[in-house]
């Protein structure tokens, strides 16, 4: 895949506007059984409080994070799981960071209000390019060639680098009803998982009908006496493809934490 190619493609037809599903996604939404699942904890490891995650991607022993806010934005990664920083680099101070992930051996970092989707070089974290996408950047992941984009509301948008920059969107919704506030994203298993934005809720998408077929719960994951006066929502999910294992965290939390979920029942 020429992947420069392919992202010009990509990002030119993202500018004039995704396109839209329509309702048709939704149809048949309704009658689906959603599964209500709690996230326990079961192994956590140190997090820099500095860190206001937006998205968390596992990629070959590194642990690839964008922290948020104005003048304050960055890229960090660090070994995995030793979590020893190992790089960073700052991002322009007119854009805050929002949702990453890696495809192509290429960060795809997304920034909120400035409509920009960066395309850096994960060994230098240099900004190779900039492209314009439509609407505001919340969360971002992959599938295959395909990037899966948030932006705050019960629509997902999809570009998919390797059919020529072919873009659609979902509809998400829960029990037939538009659920709202997506933000960072993860590919697991063949689902979307999403965390609900200002909620310590995180939902699994069907990405072929965009039911939500189950709600995650990870209230009290994080100890009220590790809570500081910064401490801001959940935030972060990723999976370490070598282990199948699940991580999470929020943003300006001290510990990230491995997951395994229980009934809720």
């Amino acid at each position: 895949m020429n992947v420069m190619r392919c992202y010009w493609v990509a990002i030119g037809i993202a500018a004039l506007g995704l396109v839209a599903l329509g309702q048709a996604a939704a149809a048949g939404t309704a009658d689906v059984q959603v599964t209500k699942q709690r996230a326990v904890a079961v192994e956590s490891r140190p997090m820099e409080r500095r860190n206001f995650t937006q998205g968390l991607y596992i990629f070959d022993s590194e642990l690839y994070v964008s922290s948020g806010h104005y003048g304050q934005s960055a890229v960090r990664v660090y070994s995995w799981p030793s979590m020893d920083l190992i790089r960073e680099a700052a991002l322009p101070k007119e854009v805050f960071a929002e949702g990453l992930t890696l495809l192509a051996n290429r960060l795809w970092v997304l920034t909120w209000r400035e409509g920009q989707l960066l395309m850096i070089n994960p060994a230098t974290l240099e900004i190779l390019t900039t492209g314009k996408i439509s609407g505001e950047g919340w969360g971002i992941t992959h599938n295959g060639s395909t990037l899966w984009l948030s932006n705050g509301s019960s629509r997902l948008h999809s570009i998919d680098l390797g059919n020529g920059g072919k873009t659609a969107a979902l509809d998400v919704t829960l029990q037939g009803k538009p659920l709202g506030k997506l933000n960072e994203l993860e590919w697991i298993n063949g689902k979307i998982w999403a965390n609900v934005w200002l909620t310590d809720t995180i939902v699994v998408i069907d990405p072929e009908t965009g039911a939500v077929t189950s709600e995650i719960t990870a209230q009290g994951l994080l100890a009220p006496e590790e809570r500081e006066a910064n401490t801001d929502v959940l935030n972060g999910i990723a999976q370490d493809a070598e282990t199948g294992a699940i991580w999470i965290t929020g943003k300006r939390w001290p510990k990230i934490f491995r997951i395994e979920l229980v009934d809720a029942n």
